[in-house]
This record gives structure tokens, C-alpha cells and sequence, in this order.
């Protein structure tokens, strides 16, 4: 149930797409072929650039202003969670299915993830929502949902981490060639 009990929250909008990343890695560890396997990974690793990027520019920018210093320091800590998940995330997106390194290579990255997504919603999260007027959180949450549809869909480890015109620039160039790039990549079909 969301925070204000009616209308999404930003909280509500971040905590879905982890449980998304958590069942399309369960999927893909459920998979019986290879093309299932690529596939389900394929849906992670989408979903996982798009909520990266979304949470750089909706959530972190603002975490400053109505959490002051403390805020300051969650989204830096933030921001470095990121830039370690999209070098692996760049990494597994170059190694092959059947590179005997892609498992254990997923799943440190889920590992590393899943400590990530437990220190946002149980501290990050609930201290925003706490500070947050409602109908804020409300807006971040739709504007959080209308930044993934133009983000990049695939990890760019060099591109700038820290909400603002220039990483809005850099994400908007890369977006087109990573959804050309999606055109040709296997998915599931009940994703």
C-alpha cells in the first residue's frame, strides 16, 4: 500500500521496480534454456539501467534539500552503489550467456544489489517520505515513471552520475542508440 494510502508515492514507484529486478532475476535463475536464460537477463539488465538512471535524476537531487547534510551524504552513497552496479552491469552486458563466468557474475551483482535496495527502502526511503509533503512525493513518483521511458536502457558506467542538464544530455544522446540496440534483443514474452 503506498505512503499517502491512495496515490503512488515515490517510495511506492522505487520499491515496485525492486521487486521487478528481484523476480526477473529469479526468472532468469528459473530459466531451463539458454534463451530464456539471455532473455530474462536481457529484462534485467533493461529494467535495472532505466531505475538506475531514473533514481540519479528524481530522487538523489532532491534528497539534499529536505534531508540536509545527512541527505547530502545517503545520496553519495547512493551514487557509488550505482557506479559499482553499472560496471558490472557493463560487464555482464558484454559476457555471453554461456560464458561460465555470467552466473556467478549475476549473481554478485544481485548480491551487491539487494544490499543496495535494503538500505534505500528501509533507510533512504523512509526518511524522504517522512520530510516529503505528500503530494511531492506523488509528483517524484510520475516524474520518476516518465524518466524511464526516455533514459538510456543499457549501462554507461563513464556517463555523469549527479542529477543536472549535462547527465540529462548524456542520457537523452544515449537513449536512442540503446533502444535501437533493443530492437534486436530477445525478451521475454510475459515480462
Amino acid at each position: 500500500m503506498s505512503v499517502s494510502g491512495t496515490t503512488p508515492t515515490i517510495s511506492d514507484a522505487i520499491i515496485q521496480d525492486h521487486r521487478e529486478l528481484e523476480e526477473y532475476y529469479q526468472n532468469y535463475k528459473r530459466a531451463s534454456t539458454d534463451k530464456e536464460k539471455q532473455q530474462w537477463a536481457a529484462q534485467f539488465r533493461w529494467e535495472l539501467a532505466r531505475h538506475s538512471v531514473g533514481e540519479e535524476l528524481v530522487l538523489y537531487p532532491v534528497m539534499g534539500k529536505y534531508l540536509g547534510e545527512e541527505g547530502e551524504k545517503l545520496a553519495a552513497t547512493d551514487r557509488a552503489d550505482h557506479a559499482e552496479a553499472k560496471e558490472m552491469l557493463y560487464k555482464l552486458e558484454r559476457t555471453s550467456i554461456t560464458d561460465p563466468e555470467f552466473p556467478s557474475l549475476f549473481d554478485k551483482l544481485m548480491e551487491d544489489l539487494r544490499e543496495h535496495m535494503k538500505s534505500e527502502e528501509e533507510q533512504d526511503l523512509v526518511k524522504m517520505e517522512r520530510a516529503l509533503p505528500p503530494d511531492e512525493s506523488t509528483q517524484m513518483a510520475k516524474s520518476f515513471q516518465r524518466t524511464k521511458m526516455f533514459v538510456p536502457t543499457r549501462s554507461h558506467p563513464s556517463a555523469p552520475d549527479k542529477g543536472g542538464l549535462f547527465e540529462t544530455a548524456a542520457g537523452l544522446a544515449a537513449a536512442p542508440i540503446d533502444k535501437l540496440k533493443d530492437m534486436f534483443t530477445s525478451f521475454p514474452q510475459n515480462a
